[in-house]
């Protein structure tokens, strides 16, 4: 991934750009995801996603430049040298906004035939939660974003 410090001083401020611009194009998480699920090979990926190959093509290489996944050589026996992609700790870091995407699916916009996936640790159900300073959970709708130091604004 790209040194924070190297990133120009005129760049997106805001944390949520800056994701986007990594993993908001349409297959990037779904990518994430499946990586999460194991699978590692770009033809594991196109059967699983279905995606156009130019496209999975430019996502996994994206994913790759900005340090989410990284790129490793194998070669099946009697074929050429290929890659196979695996999630770097960035990309590891993105649990947490698929497992938020999970919650939010479950609750606002179920299926009718029940969950797919589960968030597990082990075999035990968890879910993602705000947390304050003393680990006491803190209800959502009483969480607000509040400008930071690099701020251009203040609401």
């Amino acid at each position: 991934m790209s040194d924070p410090a190297s990133r120009p001083a005129d760049g997106p401020r805001c944390q949520i750009v800056r994701t986007l611009d990594v993993v908001g194009e349409k297959w990037s998480l779904l990518v994430v995801r499946d990586a999460f699920r194991g699978l590692t090979r770009f033809s594991e990926f196109k059967d699983s996603l279905g995606a156009p190959s130019d496209i999975l093509s430019a996502r996994l290489a994206k994913l790759v430049d900005s340090g989410v996944l990284e790129k490793r050589p194998y070669r099946a026996p009697g074929s050429r040298e290929r890659s196979s992609y695996h999630l770097t700790e960035a990309g590891r870091g993105l649990a947490v906004v698929i497992g938020a995407m999970v919650q939010w699916g479950d609750a606002y916009n179920p299926y009718e035939g029940g969950a797919s996936s589960v968030l597990v640790a082990g075999e035990e159900p968890v879910s993602l939660a705000f947390v304050d300073g003393e680990g006491h959970a803190v209800e959502p709708l009483d969480v607000t974003i509040a400008p930071g130091p690099a701020a251009r604004t203040r609401w």
